[in-house]
């Protein structure tokens, strides 16, 4: 039988139930398997290969659980086998609503996480990578993965507590609770009822949970705001590299792009300070700029590229670029060198440049190899990491002197 009676669990429901539970556990499964696997150049494919899959089977889950839910609100639900049990009865249809949230939010949050932030294990065809007004975003990523995380302990403790129960009935009571899921018997009596007060319970926990993720998620500043949340006034700034009129950065981004695993992924750093001198005249200056490297953020890998095969933050927190400015034409040059990772690299970047009085406009971009830095020496081809890296720099300053 395809529907639910009032004693009994129809096919498609018991599909759906099976189908989910196994799709969690899988999951469920590589997320930890994911999480306890040491990152370096010999485990990355492995790693992208579960985390792929683990996205890919909890959207999968989503969808199925829409599904479900969708048809259970058209079926009759199947009566408690001990109604008279109230507090045993309570508490496993407070497990029964609270996993209903459970395989909705999970999922969903961490196609959100997924969808703002960029970087390593895409999901599977035939799903998207991004969501219809999910924006790129680390303060958006950071929260969806609170959710996400509080998620996966409602669904352990309410998974565990299911699985005790359905034990319990089957080897103390020895009733048909799991007969009635497993295979379809009929079993109970029509005339009882279900309580009310239990999807009441269930939505009050979602909502302390979301509540407490929310609450406790880092904050991290919104892409537009990162330049002028930047550290303009640091070491740098109170150093003049060169005699000239002054300059005082007021908002500007320092961006970097690299390519991982064939996909263009974008990072950025949150602090950094520049002391500028340029005469306008002349086309002549000079500018020191320092980094603050443990403020860098790389999508979904910012841990990875934080570590000592790449930036290595814990050894070298800051890095340096010195050069003088020179223009030919209406071309302007920044040529010096840019210390980073203890490596000391010659660097010419080139840049546009727009000065409207005491406002001046600048826009360069660089392509370094990171090989030249001894970053990812592991990662001895282009097939997870590319060699090639990008670096942008925009910002707007103003003439002091």
């Amino acid at each position: 039988m395809l529907t639910n009676t009032a004693t009994r669990y129809g096919s498609l429901a018991r599909f759906f139930h099976w189908s989910i539970a196994l799709l969690i556990l899988t999951a469920i499964a590589l997320g930890l398997i994911g999480d306890n696997t040491p990152r370096n150049a010999d485990t990355v494919a492995r790693l992208q290969t579960i985390y792929s899959a683990h996205k890919t089977i909890g959207i999968t889950v989503l969808l199925l659980a829409v599904l479900r839910i969708g048809w259970a609100v058209t079926q009759p639900r199947p009566v408690p086998l001990h109604p008279e049990r109230r507090a045993e009865t309570l508490a496993a249809e407070v497990v029964h609503w609270a996993l209903y949230g459970a395989i909705l939010i999970m999922p969903l949050s961490g196609w959100v996480m997924h969808a703002a932030e960029s970087g390593f294990a895409p999901i599977w065809w035939p799903f998207g990578q991004g969501l219809p007004f999910v924006p790129k975003s680390e303060a958006v990523a950071h929260t969806a993965g609170a959710v996400h995380g509080l998620s996966a302990w409602v669904i352990i403790l309410s998974i565990a507590a299911h699985i005790a129960g359905a034990l319990k009935h089957q080897i103390i009571d020895k009733d048909a609770t799991l007969a009635r899921m497993s295979h379809g018997r009929d079993a109970g009596d029509a005339a009882a009822t279900h309580g009310r007060a239990a999807p009441l319970l269930a939505v009050g926990l979602w909502i302390i949970v979301l509540g407490v993720a929310l609450f406790a998620a880092p904050s991290t500043p919104a892409p537009e705001a990162q330049g002028e949340k930047a550290e303009l006034t640091g070491e740098a700034a109170s150093v003049v590299p060169a005699d000239g009129p002054t300059w005082e950065v007021q908002n500007g981004d320092l961006t970097f792009s690299v390519v991982q695993i064939g996909t263009p992924v974008e990072g950025h750093f949150d602090t950094w300070s520049a002391a500028i001198t340029y005469d306008d005249t002349t086309g002549i200056g000079a500018v020191t700029v320092n980094i603050d490297t443990t403020t860098l953020t790389l999508g979904s890998v910012t841990d990875n590229a934080k570590s000592e095969e790449f930036f290595n933050v814990a050894a070298y927190s800051t890095a340096t670029f010195t050069a003088d400015i020179t223009r030919t034409g209406e071309a302007h040059h920044a040529a010096g060198n840019l210390t980073l990772a203890g490596a000391i690299v010659p660097v010419t970047l080139p840049f546009e440049l727009l000065v409207e009085g005491d406002v001046a406009t600048m826009t360069g971009s660089v392509e370094l190899d990171r090989r030249d830095f001894g970053m990812g020496a592991g990662y001895t081809d282009e097939s997870t990491v590319g060699f090639g890296v990008t670096v942008t720099v925009n910002l707007t300053a103003t003439r002091t002197d």
